[in-house]
């Protein structure tokens, strides 16, 4: 491995179809994978760092741009802000669809900030107005402008799963496909345009900021709009082998990414014909060829310990405010 995202390593970046050769390569353009680890030290997997990860990366999703540029003495002040505007589902709710959501909203978050360049133009858990709004569209929205003058929309999928084997896979098919309904679409774009940020971090590229206005209408087709939507799903999740080594070593990553490997073509392959399929009962997603998925594993040993200690320094934080 010798790339990293932040302080973690990246075991593997690349199609689909070069980590699955066995899918039919028609089926995959435009699908990525991409395998981040968190190592160990001391024969102990590093659940500090994966902590620190959060909250630094927590202000982008919970606070707006105008919220953090008012923290004067920055980081601290946006810790204690930004714990107060998480709901603490976990604190209340027995769902295990739900345990951990934000948590993982922050890390796709920080992903997407430190992996693909998105502009932190529209923080997810700063939008959601009360608890039921975790259901609702995608977990999380983003943009990407490249070099050329165009951009790309993320609408992400976030959760923290006790599995992700074959039974837990239908649910999280059904999140993504629902995300992907016209109105959730439109919906999403919808926050994205009228987003005061956006105007903020475009202020020196108008025609950029008004090719989005323009693409992203609610009366614009909604045709190119899926052609530039990019879907990246986060795998995080409980993963027994993590939970079984004690050190960084190609044993281990050979072992996740043969594991990853069989999930991602197992995923790919259902959400592929439920995505396609006509029955009567299902609605198709038209021109679902044309968006670009992202598979995020991202494992780690025990679920339960790290969305203990994660509510346990919320609490810290909102008692310092």
């Amino acid at each position: 491995m010798s790339s990293t995202l932040d302080k973690f390593d990246i075991a593997f970046h690349g199609t689909l179809g070069s980590f699955c050769p066995e899918i039919d390569v028609s089926l995959v353009d435009g699908r990525e994978v991409l395998s981040i680890l968190n190592d160990y030290s001391d024969e102990v997997w590093q659940k500090q760092k994966f902590l620190n990860f959060i909250w630094n990366n927590i202000a982008l999703t919970a606070l707006s741009k105008n919220e953090r540029d008012k923290l004067v003495d920055g980081s601290y002040s946006a810790l204690i802000a930004a714990a107060k505007k998480l709901r603490l589902l976990d604190r209340t709710n027995g769902d295990q669809d739900t345990e951990g959501s934000e948590l993982a909203e922050i890390i796709l978050y920080g992903i997407m900030h430190h992996h693909y360049g998105a502009l932190p133009v529209v923080p997810k858990i700063f939008n959601k107005q009360n608890a039921q709004d975790n259901a609702k569209g995608a977990d999380s929205i983003h943009l990407v402008a490249d070099k050329h003058g165009d951009f790309t929309i993320w609408h992400g999928e976030a959760k923290f799963y006790n599995s992700i084997e074959d039974n837990r896979l239908p649910k999280i098919i059904e999140s993504v496909l629902t995300s992907l309904e016209k109105s959730a679409i439109v919906n999403e774009n919808r926050i994205i345009s009228s987003s005061s940020d956006l105007k903020s971090y475009l202020k020196d590229n108008t025609d950029l900021y008004e090719k989005v206005i323009r693409i992203l209408d609610d009366e614009a087709s909604i045709d190119p709009i899926k052609a530039r939507l990019n879907v990246p799903i986060l795998f995080l999740h409980e993963c027994k082998i993590t939970g079984s080594f004690k050190e960084m070593c190609e044993e281990y990553i050979q072992q996740v990414l043969d594991y990853q490997r069989k999930r991602a073509s197992q995923f790919h392959k259902k959400i592929h014909s439920k995505a396609s399929k006509d029955d009567g009962k299902n609605i198709p997603v038209i021109n679902f060829e044309k968006i670009k998925l992202h598979f995020i594993f991202f494992p780690v040993p025990d679920k339960k310990s790290i969305i203990s200690e994660f509510l346990n320094e919320v609490e810290h934080f909102k008692s310092k405010g």
